[in-house]
């Protein structure tokens, strides 16, 4: 397992081996001293437009901008531990699409441009391990659809991120963005471990989220990444490192070449510095036309030409109905049949939330206040989501999962199973049984840290007896989240959309599948529970505010999403990593 104190890893000795290190020796007089980038362009904080002009106008290639961000790989890896592979044929490959542009031909909005990928998206040519001991080394067979989009859009495909083990379906508790092949991921707002007793087990300080990581595309170690979601894993590490993340509708980009969790609720998704970089990247992504591996990439009609950056309109928040949610998400609610209540937001994410609404209003927003999601504030415990939690652990094993939801730990069964046969001969193992085999004969090898609990109660369903449950609960889990929730929110009050603190909205959208944009607006005390010693001086948390709505309706979130950023262009980059 590569520890984030291992600063000479298998991603560092790589690219200082086959990349850097040449690189450097051929093309610069000496190593450079300090931050400075290697040329005259710089790639910290730089937009893909930014990009995109310089390389128009001459002033920077594809390959510079490559080996700029190697350079700050190289700088800054052993600190944030970001990356589980750097692609060592990315210098090549920019040079490739160098030589396309200085023949006329420039393929789109990513031409030339550096992206990551989360680990558990298929590349042939660079390991897929979902950071799963079982999948070191592996090498799909094929692409995933959007891999190859990317490609064809002419992006370079610069590294695989670190991220949470096989999208968080591993364990109960296992912290954001550790993997048993990666170690753990830190926040380059606060890259320290955490030092209380009981979490010192080298686990960030300050929360990087997860599943996904935004760590490098925060600290400019590439242009954007491209995360998945099942609940949560593209808007919570959007907002825990002060990103832009877009969180599509399930089946706008296809999930074909993805390992899955439940194709229920699994998404792809762009994660930027911006939302016009997230926008760009979104279209690529979606691609020309509906994936026939992926029946559902027919459900939501594309943009003109696929083209999300035309919707990027700075008045985008001039008419627009919003709604705040209050009860849960802003102000504690008790829930039907229990006594203590749940939700509400500390004084000053209540402050930063006042404050955005208030930015909104003065935008030309109408403000629906409250708004609240009937479901949340149903007063029948069968009609309220909040006492319908998704079934988790050990403690929702068969037998005691009468009161949750099994959607996740079926379709983990149903669909991881599915995947593995797609992999042919090329499959690490064969079937979830198999995978938590190798995990206990591998315990020694810090297989399961954390154990496997996760995988443990999926892999008891049995996908034909446990269909009907199944059915049932999908059936509730759209009832409460869609048609009772943001569906009956957004009718009732005849919304844009419905604004959530931070990520605190993404599993009520995530069960319907339904669209969420967030945008970076501030920081709050990073107050822990217990607390951080008085002496560490905890560094400030990133909030960001969501913008949620009903299927489809990206366009929309996307338009309000730009509007607010623009007014208040409130992200700012992390100073430890210049």
């Amino acid at each position: 397992m590569r520890h984030r104190t291992d600063v000479a890893g298998p991603v560092l000795r790589a690219l200082l081996g086959l990349v850097v290190l040449p690189l450097l020796s051929a093309c610069l007089p000496a190593p450079p001293a300090g931050p400075a980038p290697l040329g005259t362009f710089s790639v910290a904080e730089a937009t893909i437009a930014e990009m995109q002009t310089a390389m128009a106008q001459g002033r920077v290639t594809s390959r510079e901008l490559v080996a700029q961000y190697l350079d700050r790989i190289a700088r800054y890896e052993g600190t944030l531990n970001a990356a589980m592979t750097v692609n060592p044929r990315a210098l090549d490959e920019a040079r490739r699409l160098d030589e396309e542009r200085r023949a006329g031909r420039v393929r789109g909005p990513l031409h030339g441009i550096p992206i990551a990928l989360k680990d558990n998206i298929h590349t042939t040519d660079m390991p897929t391990t979902g950071g799963a001991l079982a999948f070191d080394g592996f090498r799909p067979p094929y692409d995933a659809t959007l891999v190859t989009h990317l490609r064809a859009a002419g992006a370079v495909v610069l590294a695989k991120t670190v991220h949470t083990e096989l999208a968080n379906w591993v364990a109960s508790g296992m912290p954001g963005n550790y993997s048993a092949l990666g170690g753990y991921g830190l926040n380059p707002y606060d890259p320290r471990p955490d030092p209380r007793d009981g979490w010192s087990d080298g686990r960030p300080a300050l929360s990087v989220g997860g599943s996904s990581s935004g760590i490098g595309t925060a600290a400019s170690l590439w242009a954007a990444s491209v995360g998945t979601e099942t609940s949560g894993s593209i808007l919570t590490p959007s907002n825990a490192t002060m990103l832009v993340g877009i969180k599509p509708t399930v089946g706008r980009i296809s999930r074909y070449g993805i390992m899955p969790i439940t194709a229920d609720q699994d998404t792809a998704g762009p994660m930027a510095r911006t939302v016009a970089d997230a926008a760009a990247l979104l279209g690529v992504l979606e691609g020309p036309s509906p994936d026939p591996r992926d029946p559902v990439t027919a459900a939501c009609p594309r943009p003109p030409g696929g083209d999300y950056t035309t919707l990027l309109r700075e008045d985008g928040l001039r008419g627009a109905r919003i709604g705040v949610p209050r009860a849960h998400f802003y102000e504690p609610l008790v829930v039907p049949g229990e006594s203590a209540p749940r939700g509400g937001l500390t004084e000053a994410q209540a402050a930063l939330m006042a404050a955005a609404i208030d930015v909104l209003r003065r935008q030309g927003a109408e403000i629906v206040d409250p708004a609240d999601v009937p479901s949340v504030v149903a007063p029948r415990r069968d009609d309220n989501i909040l006492a319908w939690d998704i079934c988790a652990g050990l403690e929702n094993r068969k037998g005691a999962d009468a009161g949750c939801s099994v959607v996740l730990k079926y379709g983990m069964k149903r669909d991881f199973t599915a995947y593995l046969q797609t992999l042919g001969a090329a499959a690490p193992v064969t079937s979830l049984a198999a995978l938590r085999a190798f995990n206990l004969a591998n315990r020694a090898r810090n297989a399961i840290r954390y154990g496997q609990a996760q995988l443990d109660i999926s892999d008891e369903m049995d996908v034909e007896r446990d269909r009907e449950r199944y059915e049932a609960d999908r059936a509730r889990d759209l009832r409460l989240a869609g048609t009772q929730g943001i569906d009956a929110a957004i009718a009732e009050h005849r919304l844009d959309a419905l604004l959530f603190p931070g990520s605190s909205g993404a599993g009520l959208a995530a069960r319907p599948g339904y669209p969420s944009v967030i945008v970076p607006f501030g920081t709050v005390p990073n107050a822990p529970r217990p607390p951080l010693p008085a002496d560490f001086a905890a560094r400030p948390a990133p909030l960001g505010v969501t913008f949620t709505s009903t299927a489809c309706s990206e366009p929309r979130l996307i338009e309000l999403a730009y509007a607010f950023e623009q007014a208040t262009k409130r992200r700012v980059a992390p100073e430890l990593f210049p």
